[in-house]
């Protein structure tokens, strides 16, 4: 519960149909191994206490009475379970039979959500035993001291963690046109617990999980999806315990088939309440709803989720090519609009055999392609440095001539050196000014031989340098159209190999794997032996790293300590605790003190969710203040130093403690 996660579990037990005292049991049993293990939400399937396929015998008075029984005895045996419960059952209410979700929280039975959608159709018959569902609650008597809400339209809210906001609907109503859930996530629900019979045949596997993942995405929600398995009657069909966990579009965990498993992870809350402040289209509204609250204690919730540390980069090989093809032509078709607009002869790009201007090349000439130009009146410029290698050089010479591109070089070095006289500059004092004059006087020529060729200069930068501000203002930093502006640097990698993977070309191929295994710098002190001296990531620290940091903060809105959390399991076997909170630091002070260069960016095409132009996704004041960032990290080194110290004592829950504190 810590940091907005709960762990959550769907839970599948192997039931006899109508033995209600025996399925009490074993749900008591799979209750007690699934709070065992941490989770503070279990959902059980729908009719469980009975079984789904009870059939007419739905009609016996004795097997009524029997389930309300159980599910009181289930409420008795879970008073010292720390969790909210949701297990299926009938229930008789005004001389009709509703099939319901009961909840239950210490002892207690909250309420009773019945199915809204009944299915009536090929192998199922529902409507012959159970009544649609109310909406608004109403009180229902379970016997003479228990009247508890029945409704649809409730939401379960945590007391101990307010963030926490439950609702449920059952099996049928996910797959109807317009679900309960609907309505629930415009009241605010931001978990919606499904307890399912879903019988399986061929095909339905892909599409029940579909519906799962789509309905968590389009609500934005966590959705906890628990089926019912072996156990049921097999007389006409069968049913595979397929349990879910998604939040949001992605599915966190799921079962194995026909295995009655139970399966757990944990949903991100408050990722899923940022996501929502972000749509102006979500707005809450639970004035028709009845809030239930209940108590859970706020405890530590180790985290057993997956955590990506490429968060820009699927993991899938697939995905990953559709993804890389999506992007070239985004940047490409940006560029051809840019180009055909403005009616200009030619494109100038400054060619370093660096990644960023490769990118950049590749990128021109694609919409040189589509935009019917020859690639010809594409001016790709060499401009040889102090720190300009063999290995860059010849790299951007064979690919400037395999590409196509005219080749123009403007060695900087003498024009450098009257600049520094100029200022009265030493050149051996290799500081700042050294470094930055060499990138102005290039981004020059390439502005006035654009003017010479009525062409644009294509900016090459992408957005992880612009995140932290590792660009020279007016330097590399300005250009008349910046291809790469929203691209990361660990996603400008896979878009190289992309292209070289599907490159025709053998040698235009071997010199884009070259540039792949060359290490990323500036080149702008001189070289050692004449190797690279200056690389980037030992001065601002690993770029995946920092793309890892920018999409945490930036996409999820996490704080530094969540941050930190994550990149900790993200890179457990990568770096360690001080390497990952050395470079966050480094990471918040850039991001804050940098904002400036990035509030006058050229124009560049959007690629994904995350952008830093200043005309779209981040309206940030260049003199905001990084303090309440940088001391939540400086809290964070305090409490792990007196962690330390006290070694015996258990870790603090971040959550838990910024809470008591807040309201003391």
């Amino acid at each position: 519960m810590k940091q907005g996660f709960i762990k959550v579990a769907a839970v599948t037990p192997d039931i006899r149909v109508a033995d209600t005292a025996y399925n009490g049991k074993v749900i008591c049993r799979k209750i007690e191994e699934a709070a065992a293990e941490g989770a503070k939400v279990i959902v059980l399937p729908e009719l469980c206490i009975t079984g789904y396929t009870c059939g007419d015998l739905f009609w016996q008075e004795l097997l009524l009475r029997q389930a309300r029984e159980t599910l009181f005895w289930i409420a008795k045996q879970t008073e010292q379970t720390d969790a909210i419960i949701f297990a299926g059952l009938p229930i008789e209410y005004n001389g009709k039979l509703y099939n319901v979700a009961a909840a239950l929280n210490r002892g207690n039975i909250l309420g009773l959500v019945p199915k809204y959608h009944l299915p009536n159709y090929a192998e199922f018959y529902e409507l012959r035993h159970f009544t649609k569902g109310n909406r608004k609650p109403v009180p229902v008597s379970l016997d003479e001291d228990t009247v508890v809400p029945m409704g649809t339209d409730m939401i379960f809210k945590s007391l101990d963690m307010p963030c926490l906001k439950i609702a449920a609907e059952i099996c049928e109503d996910l797959w109807a046109p317009n679900p309960p859930s609907i309505s629930h996530a415009m009241a605010g629900a931001n978990m919606i617990v499904n307890l399912s019979a879903s019988d399986e045949i061929t095909g339905k596997g892909e599409y029940r999980r579909n519906l799962v993942k789509g309905q968590s995405a389009r609500l934005v929600c966590g959705y906890v999806y628990a089926s019912a398995g072996e156990g049921e009657s097999t007389q006409d069909v069968v049913y595979s315990a397929h349990n879910m966990i998604a939040e949001n579009g992605l599915l966190l965990a799921e079962s194995r088939r026909f295995a009655n498993e139970t399966i757990f992870s944990e949903i991100d809350l408050l990722k899923l309440d940022s996501e929502r402040r972000k749509m102006t289209d979500f707005s809450i509204d639970d004035r028709d709803y009845l809030g239930i609250h209940f108590r859970l204690n706020l405890s530590e919730t180790t985290l057993t989720r997956y955590v990506d540390s490429m968060p820009f980069v699927p993991r899938d090989q697939k995905e990953r090519n559709r993804r890389c093809e999506d992007i070239l032509n985004i940047q490409a078709y940006g560029l051809k609009k840019r180009l055909v607009h403005t009616r200009v002869k030619s494109a100038v790009v400054g060619i370093s055999g660096g990644l960023d201007s490769t990118l950049a090349l590749l990128v021109t000439a694609k919409a040189f392609d589509l935009a019917g130009k020859d690639r010809s009146q594409i001016v790709a410029v060499t401009m040889p440095g102090f720190g300009t290698t063999d290995r860059t050089y010849e790299n951007a010479v064979a690919m400037i001539k395999q590409l196509g591109a005219t080749f123009r070089e403007v060695d900087i070095k003498e024009a450098v050196r009257v600049h520094f006289r100029d200022i009265s500059q030493e050149e051996t004092v290799h500081d700042v000014t050294y470094e930055n004059s060499q990138a102005r006087e290039r981004t020059q020529i390439l502005m006035d031989i654009a003017n010479q060729e009525n062409g644009l200069v294509i900016g090459t930068g992408d957005m992880s340098e612009l995140a932290l501000g590792w660009a020279t203002y007016n330097g590399d930093h300005m250009s008349m159209y910046g291809v790469n502006a929203s691209v990361p640097k660990t996603l400008v990698r896979h878009l190289v190999r992309y292209y070289a993977d599907g490159c025709s070309e053998e040698a235009l191929k071997e010199v884009l794997l070259d540039v792949l295994d060359t290490p990323v710098s500036p080149e702008l002190l001189p070289p050692k032996d004449g190797e690279i001296s200056q690389k980037t990531e030992d001065l601002v620290g690993p770029y995946e790293l920092h793309d890892f940091f920018l999409y945490y903060m930036l996409r999820l809105g996490y704080s530094p300590k969540k941050v930190y959390r994550m990149a900790l399991i993200a890179f457990e076997d990568t770096y360690d605790t001080d390497t990952i909170k050395k470079w966050l630091k480094t990471f918040y002070r850039r991001f804050f003190g940098q904002q400036f260069k990035r509030s006058c960016l050229p124009d560049g095409p959007k690629v994904g969710t995350i952008a830093v132009s200043p005309r779209g996704d981040l309206r940030m004041p260049s003199d905001a203040c990084a303090a309440i960032w940088l001391e939540e990290l400086e809290q964070l080194e305090q409490e792990e130093a007196e962690r330390k110290e006290n070694p015996e004592e258990k870790e603090k829950d971040f959550f838990e403690k910024d809470w008591r504190d807040f309201m003391h």
